[in-house]
């Protein structure tokens, strides 16, 4: 599958790499004796080139395919973007999903993910970024903080509407937030991505998606220098979804969460600020990440929030 690339210059439209994605199921084969711990869905530039690797997890219950478009259009700006699908049913406890997240990036350094890619495109191993959205942000700040548990290092780590639990006191396990400011003890850039809606609830019969006290704000007062906050004012937990979103848990995604009028505008935006905290912090090009501060950079969606800690 391939993504149309555009002369969009700035980061919130697709780059110059035409892009192509693929699926590579966790089984042995001949051709793949050492697979990868969890089935993956990958996103890469087709043209040759070196390029840094991005390990993306997915939200509570959603598949690793409703992000398609979101990891295309990172990819499309010279990144390869690993996608692992850490589980179709899960309880409260994400124990199991750090583990896994640990153990694939272990598998990249195995020597095998080369071969999944295309021809003359290399994966730089020495630049990697970590990053989740909703519980699969709780599970990128967890493993963050847990330095001792992968063989490769990650530069940046970026939550996308990272959720700590139902509300504060009712964390899920493992807690994550301490609720002592700046005391997330990260060697790395954080880049903490919030939406305005996530903590509007949708209608009285369910909780909001992303609520107060356990939420994006609650991630950023936590961080430490160098670190980012940027929230999207009217989308919701949900709007940076591809926009066709099929099968049960696809068409449910619709009616859960309090949404945006459309999905396009906040999955350009959480893209183009993907991009930009990676192109700062593993390419040493922080140009996007000041336009976007300073506002030469326009974003596709309205900012409620733009705070550094520098």
């Amino acid at each position: 599958m391939s993504a149309p690339t555009s002369l969009a210059t700035n980061v919130f439209g697709f780059g110059s790499y035409t892009t192509m994605l693929q699926k590579v199921e966790s089984v042995t084969t001949s051709s793949m004796p050492v697979p990868p711990p969890k089935s993956l869905l990958i996103a890469t530039p087709c043209e040759a080139g070196e390029f840094p690797l991005l390990i993306f997890l997915h939200g509570y219950l959603l598949y690793n395919s409703f992000y398609s478009q979101l990891l295309q259009h990172v990819a499309s700006h010279g990144f390869i973007v690993i996608a692992p699908q850490l589980y179709i049913v899960a309880g409260p406890d994400t124990t199991d999903e750090i583990k896994s997240t640990a153990a694939i990036t272990n598998w990249l350094s195995k020597g095998v993910f080369q071969g999944l890619l295309p021809p003359y495109v290399r994966p730089n191993l020495s630049k990697l970024a970590l990053a989740g959205h909703s519980r699969g942000g709780k599970v990128a700040f967890a493993l963050a903080l847990q330095k001792t548990m992968t063989t490769l290092k990650f530069s940046t780590l970026i939550g996308i509407d990272p959720v700590d639990g139902m509300d504060k006191g009712k964390q899920t396990p493992p807690p994550v937030l301490t609720y002592i400011p700046h005391s997330f003890d990260l060697d790395m850039a954080v880049m903490v991505i919030g939406s305005g809606l996530g903590e509007v609830k949708r209608n009285p019969l369910f909780p909001p998606c992303a609520p107060k006290g356990v939420n994006h704000e609650d991630f950023f007062k936590e961080c430490r220098k160098p670190a980012c906050h940027i929230v999207a004012k009217d989308y919701g937990h949900l709007d940076m979804l591809d926009d066709e979103t099929n099968g049960f848990r696809g068409r449910s995604s619709y009616c859960l969460c309090k949404n945006g009028e459309a999905r396009e505008p906040m999955r350009r935006f959480v893209g183009g600020v993907v991009v930009a905290s990676m192109k700062a912090y593993l390419n040493g090009d922080n140009t996007d990440l000041i336009a976007i501060k300073d506002g030469h950079e326009a974003a596709p969606v309205e900012l409620k929030t733009i705070e550094f800690l520098v």
